[in-house]
This record gives C-alpha cells, structure tokens and sequence, in this order.
C-alpha cells in the first residue's frame, strides 16, 4: 500500500512539474540603474515546483546580480564617465589593454565611420566639449577653435595593435556614447540568450531589444516619445507606439539635449566633418535594426544627416527602418520607411 501511495505522489509531481514547464510562466522583471540612466529587465520564465515555492524569490536575485556584475564589466570598459575604464585610461595614455568589449565596439566604430562619411566618429568628443555638451560646460567657440580641435578627430588616426590603442597623437580622444548604450543592450541579451530565455524585453536609458512574444503570444509594444523641448519623462507624451519582435530600437533627437546661449539653441548633435552642431529641421530619429549596437549608431548617424540625406540613406540601407519626426514651419511632420509602417500598432 505504501509503494502504491509513494508512486501515486510521484506521479503527481511529475505531472505537476510537466504542466507547469509547458503551460505556465512567471514573470520576471528586474529594473536598476546604470549608466547615469536606468534600465529595465523583462522576461518569461517556465514556471517549475522550485520558483512556485521561491518565497524569498532567490532566483530574481541571483539573476540581477549577474545582470549588475555584466552592467558593470560594460561600465569599466567603454564608459567616459568613469575615470578607472579602460576608455578612460586610454585617454590619459595610460598603458592599458582592451577588452573584447572595447575592441568589439571600436571594430564596429570604424566600419560605421568609413559607411556614413566620417559622420559617425568616436574621436570627436573634444567637439563635444567644445561646444558645451560634454563633461564641463563651453561657450560658442571660434572658427580657429574649431580648426585647432579638429586636427584631433579622425578614428583613422588610431589603431589596436596587440590589444593596445595605437594613436597618431595624444591629444586624440575616444568617446563611444554614440554607439556603446546599444552595444550594453545587446550584451544583455545576449547572456539571456545563453540562460535560455526565449521571450523577453531589454531597455537601457530607451535602447531596446525584444526578443519572441509576451506569454500571451502579443508582440511586445514600445513607445516613441515626441519630439518637443523639455519632454524629459519617457512615456509622458507619445508620438507613436510599434509592436517589436526579434530586434531592436533606438531613437535619436534633439529636444532633450541643448542649450541656449544668447537666445540661440545648440543642438547636441555635432557634425564631426563639420566640426559644428547640426543645423536642420530633423527633430528626432528613430531606428529598427537588428542589433541594438547599430540601432544606436544609425540613429545619431541619421540626426547628423538631416531628413533628405536621411532619406537618401535610408534608400541606401534596406537592412534598417526608421522613423523621422521633423519640423515644417510650426508643424510637425513623419517619414517612415514602409518596414516601419508595418510596426506601427493600431
């Protein structure tokens, strides 16, 4: 009697654990800050008897501790706002050897500056400074105080020899805001690729990356915010809402970061061939590719070039869509790709 009572428990768990593995989920959503921004973690997970009866809920945790541990691995090689990264170090000339993070986004970097003309170029930070949006404010700077700066711009100008950072001249800086916060993304994604997550959402200071469905089997939904001054709350005042499954979104624009010196408005968007901020009615860029890398790196590429070299691009790159907010006198008007179009939720 007593073997019959343990193989009917038996079989009773197992059928449990069966149903629970193949029809029922939990979610898990982690959210955090990192980057001088915040970042927001969600996914599915098949529910088992272990996670039914997690009360402390130690899977969540073990699993934003390593999200953190790989948040800031990122951190201590590509940001410029830490002093102790290797990007940091690189430029102070200090004598320091790059990770594989750091030679995957300058890899990346190089072959984005050569396709969009020297438009996209991680070197130009000292433009940014410059002209007041870097670490320290500026004021309008003289055409001799651009022409002395730009003699450091260039990403061809340095190299990776043997892991080390290579430079023509020391006064060269690197700066991967433009493209980096993508790049956090996607690493993310990746290392929930590895714990075999199949459905989930990954937003890094409004980078994202979606992968599969909701357990309700609806494509994930992502907002985009309008593109007017001062529109600082994520969320606040949507432009449009899209659907995304299997890739990634960023946006690009010029309503949140600017100044205004002596009643004239900067853009933060610099044109490094230039050497100035860019002056055109493009209001705001937003781009769907299939990593969050480039979905980063095509959107700054996109505000630099204005709508109709913009568009011109677009024609050009068949392998990304976008979404362009632009202004036409005291109107607001949109360009989308017809791939985009397709994303718009009803």
């Amino acid at each position: 009697m007593k073997k019959i009572i343990i193989t009917l428990i038996a079989v009773v768990v197992i059928t449990a654990l069966f149903y629970l593995r193949f029809t029922q989920t939990r979610v898990v959503d982690l959210r955090g800050f990192t980057q001088g921004t915040t970042y927001m973690v969600k996914f599915y997970k098949p529910l088992t008897l272990r996670t039914l009866f997690d009360i402390n809920d130690n899977y969540a945790r073990r699993t934003k501790n390593r999200l953190e541990q790989l948040l800031v691995e990122f951190d201590n090689s590509l940001s410029g706002y830490n002093k102790k990264s290797i990007v940091s170090k690189v430029n102070r000339n200090e004598d320091v050897v790059v990770d594989s993070l750091f030679n995957r986004v300058f890899k990346r970097s190089v072959e984005l500056n050569k396709e969009s003309a020297g438009l996209l170029d991680v070197s130009a930070g000292p433009l940014f400074e410059l002209w007041g949006f870097g670490f320290k404010n500026g004021m309008e700077p003289t055409i001799e105080a651009i022409d002395s700066v730009k003699q450091f711009i260039g990403i061809d100008k340095v190299k990776i020899v043997d892991n080390r950072v290579v430079k023509d001249d020391n006064n060269i800086t690197l700066n991967f805001n433009a493209i980096a916060q993508g790049y956090s993304v996607d690493i993310v994604c990746d290392w929930l690729n590895t714990i075999n997550i199949d459905a989930y959402i990954v937003d890094i200071g409004g980078e994202i990356k979606a992968k599969g469905t909701k357990s309700s089997g609806e494509k994930w939904r992502v907002g985009i915010d309008k593109p007017v001054d001062n529109n600082n709350t994520p969320g606040a005042d949507m432009q449009t809402i899209i659907t995304l499954q299997d890739r990634s979104l960023a946006t690009s624009g010029n309503y949140r970061k600017f100044y205004i010196k002596d009643g004239k408005k900067y853009s933060h968007t610099i044109n490094p061939v230039l050497g100035k901020p860019v002056e055109h009615n493009l209001l705001s860029a937003t781009v769907v590719a299939g990593n969050a890398m480039d979905a980063d790196a095509y959107a700054t590429i996109l505000m630099v070039l204005g709508v109709d070299k913009a568009k011109r691009f677009l024609d050009e790159h068949k392998e990304i869509d976008a979404y362009l907010v632009f202004s036409v006198q005291d109107r607001m008007e949109v360009y989308s790709t017809k791939g985009f179009d397709k994303l718009i939720a009803e």
